[in-house]
């Protein structure tokens, strides 16, 4: 069987494992930042169509119309995969989900002991399906059916949440809050958004006396993570703009650990959580800011898995389950913890629709961090490739970070 058959193969097995199509999960938490110490995997044959697979494109003009079709409103059956192209350079989608956006990381100092730790976005153009560079936001969250972002700009925590068109790339209005906010994140029917509150930029390192990265020289820096600066955190009416904060306390004990850790809704929107480097992994608050208990759907989440719930609710994504040569994750019954499936894939990023899942992974003998974007099936030991794959280490300057939204 040559590479073409192969690749076709792969996608008549996941169109025929395809269920009517439903709506797809939320926008995903967009300052989640793992260290993932995966394995290889063994499949070649699987891997080798993820290295040259040809991208199924669509064009965006249709033929005899002088209307361009928008990149959120193409055919929601398509698989739109770039495999050459790290970072993607055109429109990435899958179902009802695309890759609306996506940034980098860099270090920029601010004196001779500071810097910060800057994202820098590329985010979709719909009407030439290119994704854009557009320096002037610090953190970008895209509402569900890609016509609206929240944006923040750069010297954060900020005193106002930009609404940004993603049609004309201005901002239609700004909504302003009393207290500095560092981040921002939609409610999944985009109606609502959770903005957390610090007292300074979370995104502030310090220079070390030290070797980090192991090249021999002390001029590393890292993020303060002796105290949180984070306080609380907004519920924003994206309509009314009217913004209600709570105060949150945090303290060692509550096992933060992480200099930014941010507030997003639950499946349902009635309460947010947020991270924890400790048992129970996660803490969920009322719209009050008081702790209430996790709903008993997101009982067994974790935080760092980005996938979470499935469109229907029955499943949801866990955490890395291969082995020494393959890799792989589990999908767990929601209410109770266990697993059901296991699906390849080093990290489960987005749901698809109720079998299929958005992950990272690597190819065969390569690098660990070298993953690149695959759609995987439930019930299938197949992947079918997305994006190119990442280069560097994990947390080296110039990977790209996805942001997905439903279209």
């Amino acid at each position: 069987m040559n590479v073409d058959e192969l690749v076709r193969d792969c996608l008549r097995e996941q169109a025929a494992e395809q269920p009517p199509l439903e709506p797809g999960f939320a926008d995903r938490v967009l300052n989640v930042r793992r260290r993932r110490r995966t394995r290889r995997l063994a499949t070649v044959a699987a891997a080798t169509a993820a290295v040259v697979a040809v991208a199924v494109a669509v064009p965006l003009l249709e033929s005899g119309k002088d209307e361009v079709r928008l990149a959120s409103e193409m055919n929601k059956s398509d698989i739109i995969a770039h495999p050459d192209q790290s970072p993607p350079r055109d429109l990435i989608a899958a179902g009802d989900v695309a890759l609306a956006a996506y940034f980098t990381y860099s270090t920029v100092k601010t004196s001779k002991d500071t810097a910060v730790q800057q994202r820098t976005y590329r985010i979709l153009d719909q009407r030439t399906g290119k994704y854009v560079k557009d320096n002037r936001w610090s953190m970008v969250s895209v509402a569900p059916g890609m016509r609206t972002a929240a944006v923040l700009e750069r010297d954060l925590p900020v005193k106002r949440i930009g609404l940004l068109d993603l049609l004309t790339g201005e901002v239609d209005r700004w909504i302003p809050v009393e207290r500095g906010v560092a981040a921002a994140e939609f409610s999944s029917d985009g109606s609502k958004l959770v903005a957390t509150t610090y007292s300074k930029n979370p995104d502030l390192l310090t220079r070390q006396d030290y070797d980090l990265d192991g090249d021999g020289k002390k001029n590393d820096y890292e993020p303060d993570r002796s105290t949180s600066h984070r306080t609380g955190f907004y519920v924003v009416d994206v309509d009314t703009g009217q913004a209600d904060w709570s105060e949150v306390v945090t303290d060692d004990e509550d096992g933060l650990g992480n200099a930014r850790q941010d507030f997003a809704f639950s499946g349902d929107a009635e309460s947010v959580y947020t991270g924890l480097t400790t048992e129970p992994h996660q803490q969920y608050y009322d719209l009050k800011g008081n702790e209430v208990p996790a709903p008993p759907n997101e009982k067994y989440l974790h935080w760092f898995v980005e996938a979470r719930l499935s469109p229907d609710g029955k499943l949801a994504a866990g955490d890395f389950a291969g082995g020494a040569k393959t890799t792989a994750s589990e999908i767990i019954d929601p209410y109770t913890g266990k697993r059901v499936y296991k699906v390849r894939g080093q990290q489960l990023l987005a749901w698809v629709d109720n079998k299929r899942l958005i992950a990272w992974d690597i190819t065969p003998g390569d690098n660990e961090f070298h993953n690149a974007l695959v759609l995987v099936t439930i019930g299938s030991d197949r992947t079918l490739p997305l994006s190119g794959a990442r280069k560097g280490n994990d947390g080296a300057a110039g990977r790209w970070n996805p942001v997905f939204a439903t279209r």
